[in-house]
């Protein structure tokens, strides 16, 4: 055998073992890197969620889940937005005084957001937790007074809420709904689940 085929063969076997020694170790680092990313439960327990609003048309609503529960995001028509002002006489709490759940600054007003045409709010009815039915469309409708402005139902126990999540008044249903921390990245992305100031 020459001297040369043995270091051919050295080459080879040098090469296959270093290949193998790199499949090894990426096999090992893939589930190493992967158990230091944040686990869908901690995504669930606070990450933000990313929204893309650029198909939403007015008077139409979406949801999506963030820390495990529904965050609606509706696109008033102006109707919707005119409505606001003239049911707040029959509200619980219009101006947002409680402090059960802390409003972000931007939505201490009449739209409760801080655009007044898009809404976002937790799909959450603080009564017992069940997630209330939309029901824009105004006047009379089973199970609502004939004079029904438009909002939210909660079927459950019959609280209502107004086309910003205001609770009216004489319900079971305490609080009005839950406006999570978010704030516009455009005109058509969504961030909810971080402030401004964050």
């Amino acid at each position: 055998m020459s001297e040369a085929t043995v270091d051919n063969g050295r080459r080879v076997w040098l090469i296959s073992t270093c290949a193998m020694g790199g499949v090894g170790a990426a096999a090992v680092a893939v589930p190493f890197v992967s158990s230091i990313q944040p686990s869908a439960r901690a995504r669930a327990a606070g990450a933000s969620v990313e929204v893309d609003i650029s198909r939403l048309q007015p008077g139409e609503k979406m949801v999506v889940e963030w820390r495990g529960r529904p965050v609606w995001v509706l696109y008033r028509t102006p109707e919707m937005i005119a409505s606001l002002e003239k049911v707040e006489p029959r509200l619980a709490d219009p101006q947002s005084e409680r402090r059960v759940f802390p409003t972000p600054e931007y939505a201490l007003n009449r739209y409760r957001s801080i655009k007044p045409e898009l809404l976002v709010a937790v799909g959450v009815c603080t009564h017992f937790g069940c997630s209330p039915t939309s029901r824009f469309t105004p006047g009379d409708q089973p199970g609502l007074p004939s004079d029904w402005p438009g909002g939210f139902f909660c079927p459950c126990h019959g609280s209502a809420f107004d086309l910003s999540g205001r609770v009216f008044a004489n319900m079971p249903a305490p609080d009005n709904l839950e406006i999570p921390p978010h704030q516009y990245l455009s005109d058509t992305l969504l961030l909810v689940g971080e402030d401004q100031q964050a």
